[in-house]
């Protein structure tokens, strides 16, 4: 979940303090925001960022310590497309010009995503190598920062799903029309990410899986997509929707998006990860016990209570080690972490 609490893409002690507390409340894996590949694919000019060598520092501190607490760490690979250098959702989310601190939003084509939103410019197809370059040398920050787990997010509307989307995906050239071209640039950022990520480190990849509008990406060219994500050496699918554009009518509900991993995994024979509306133990347990997806990531509620974890083993009669320093509040016999 976005911060907004950086400077030139910088973390800070809010991330420490931020990220640190879900893994002190017993997560298993804990990912940062979106963290931009570019400066210009940031959202915000308050967004994270890993597009300059000078930001491994204050990601590594952050990562040995959510990793000292026994978590994983994982770091979300992002690109904001045509969707970049718009406020922070607090200050209403419009565009943001130069003058105000503001960027030059790239995208597919140069149509904004809404009247408030920042007018793109196409990206060049030589552009788009360099964006491509720029998700291989994240990655590589990302392992020298000593994080466990990269993911490239390519859903919400950002720029990957731009490209996959054809409600905004109305190049001809060899990066649209066709499905095979309008998923190009996605598999080529993860081979190119997969090309510097160790083999036996996890890669997982966030798609929505429909646009909820008809004529746009939906579920049948995900798993079709999955398919060849798991052929390019991508380990688990983490499944989400929406956010390709402004007047898409979704249907939300509890785990109104755990379908979308139940058929990918099944269809497509690759891991999935579940998303969206999924706030309760029991809920969460029945999702993996059930087959419908291999993890479920919690957002919102790991907002309202970094520790879910340790509330959920409880609930579900399960031992989780607590942090020693909090052993005094355990239930009688809890091992220390």
């Amino acid at each position: 979940m976005c911060q907004y609490s950086c400077e030139d893409g910088f973390a800070t002690d809010w991330h420490l303090v931020h990220l640190g507390s879900r893994a002190v409340g017993g997560a298993a894996l804990v990912f940062t925001e979106a963290t931009a590949v570019a400066a210009a694919g940031r959202i915000s000019p308050q967004d994270l960022g890993i597009y300059d060598d000078r930001h491994v520092e204050a990601l590594g501190r952050i990562v040995r310590f959510v990793k000292g607490q026994g978590a994983a760490a994982g770091i979300q690979l992002a690109h904001a497309g045509r969707k970049a250098s718009t406020a922070p959702p607090w200050d209403g989310h419009g565009a943001i010009a130069p003058a105000d601190g503001g960027w030059e939003a790239l995208g597919p084509t140069d149509e904004a995503f809404s009247s408030s939103y920042p007018v793109p410019r196409a990206l060049t197809a030589a552009e788009l190598a360099a964006v491509v370059s720029s998700f291989r040398a994240a990655a590589v920050r990302a392992r020298a920062a000593g994080f466990d787990v990269a993911e490239i997010h390519a859903a919400h509307g950002y720029l990957l799903h731009e490209f996959l989307s054809p409600l905004v995906n109305t190049r001809t050239d060899d990066f649209g029309a066709s499905y095979d071209n309008r998923v190009r640039l996605c598999l080529e950022v993860v081979a190119a990410v997969r090309s510097v990520w160790p083999e036996q480190l996890p890669l997982f990849v966030r798609i929505s899986c429909t646009d909820w509008k008809e004529g746009g990406w939906d579920v049948e060219q995900s798993v079709e997509l999955a398919r060849r994500l798991r052929n390019h050496g991508v380990d688990l699918v983490d499944c989400s929707s929406g956010g390709a554009v402004a007047d898409a009518k979704i249907e939300v509900g509890p785990g109104y998006q755990v379908p979308f991993a139940a058929r990918i995994r099944r269809e497509a024979g690759i891991a999935t990860g579940a998303v969206g509306l999924i706030t309760s133990a029991a809920q969460a347990d029945a999702i993996v016990r059930g087959g419908e997806a291999d993890c479920v990531l919690l957002a919102r509620e790991f907002l309202r209570d970094p520790y879910w974890p340790l509330h959920a083993a409880q609930q579900l009669g399960a031992v989780l080690p607590w942090p020693q320093q909090y052993l005094r509040a355990a239930p009688p016999g809890t091992p220390a972490r």
